[in-house]
């Protein structure tokens, strides 16, 4: 009896010397844990504390497919998301973007989708930058639409009503927002490429830029960013490229995509980011 309950004491102790060294291994751990950190483990956590703290900035991009990236052959959105980067370079803020381009969206439509749906509603009341790509298909629906009898004057009256839809659009953005700082981009001509016959193109897209900066000019903080000269001429700064074959001559443009000839290729997209960032950088502090 006396044996049963030494053995049962030794038991109890055993057990609470094995709790008690479990429990002091646990301390040190915890201790350890704060007090021992890896290699690195500082900076990482300087990086997230200025990450928290960091100041977000909400940019919105609205338009056609320009705004979509079509051409971008890493599929990530174009011009956007390198703009993206650079304002936060630029301003050492947090980008949040969202990308509202849909291909072939005239002014028309893309206005349609700016009323009718919410998510952009939303998206524009709480932007800080707002970029616009609009135009490009509104010119393209005059040349698809009146191509056998094409002229200069062919341009004249969808020009107007282009206009009548810009304000349109600007004045819905500002409605939801007084305050974003709005860049328009310009259009630019890749006509020449697939169009060759038209000659007058480029004073075509001159005079509906030109139009489209007056109209930007009288609005509080928007900005016009041209980018006809830019991607229009090609990367070397001249009309395209040309290369030979015989007595066949082939104008390419190595800014634009090599499947259409009509949207930027990557390159072109960094051209644009790369406007937009420097209009950025001039208008940014501005109150």
């Amino acid at each position: 009896m006396k044996k049963n309950k030494y053995e049962g004491r030794v038991r109890r102790w055993l057990i609470e010397i094995v709790v008690f060294v479990v429990a002091i291994f646990a301390i040190f751990t915890v201790i350890g844990h704060f007090l021992i950190r890896p290699v690195g483990s500082e900076l990482s956590n300087k990086n997230l504390k200025a990450a928290l703290t960091q100041k977000r900035l909400n940019y919105v991009a609205i338009g056609d497919s320009l705004t979509e990236g079509i051409g971008d052959q890493t599929n990530q959105g174009g011009f956007v998301p390198l703009l993206a980067n650079t304002i936060g370079e630029i301003s050492d803020v947090n980008v949040v973007s969202q990308n509202f381009g849909v291909a072939g969206n005239t002014s028309t439509q893309i206005y349609k989708r700016m009323t009718k749906e919410k998510k952009i509603q939303t998206a524009i009341k709480k932007a800080d930058v707002i970029t616009i790509t609009v135009g490009g298909n509104d010119v393209m629906k005059v040349i698809r639409t009146q191509l056998m009898n094409l002229t200069e004057r062919s341009f004249d009256k969808p020009a107007q009503a282009y206009q009548k839809q810009l304000t349109e659009i600007f004045d819905f953005i500002r409605k939801h927002n007084p305050d974003a700082q709005v860049y328009v981009l310009g259009i630019y001509n890749p006509f020449y490429l697939n169009f060759p016959d038209i000659t007058e193109m480029q004073d075509v897209i001159d005079r509906w830029n030109q139009a489209t900066q007056e109209m930007v000019a009288q609005q509080k903080k928007m900005y016009f960013v041209p980018i006809n000269d830019l991607l229009y001429q090609g990367v070397d700064g001249s009309r395209g490229v040309t290369s030979s074959d015989g007595d066949i001559q082939t104008i390419t443009n190595d800014a634009l995509f090599e499947e259409d000839h009509f949207h930027p290729n990557n390159i072109g997209y960094q051209i644009m980011s790369d406007a937009v960032a420097e209009a950025y950088k001039e208008h940014h502090n501005e109150k």
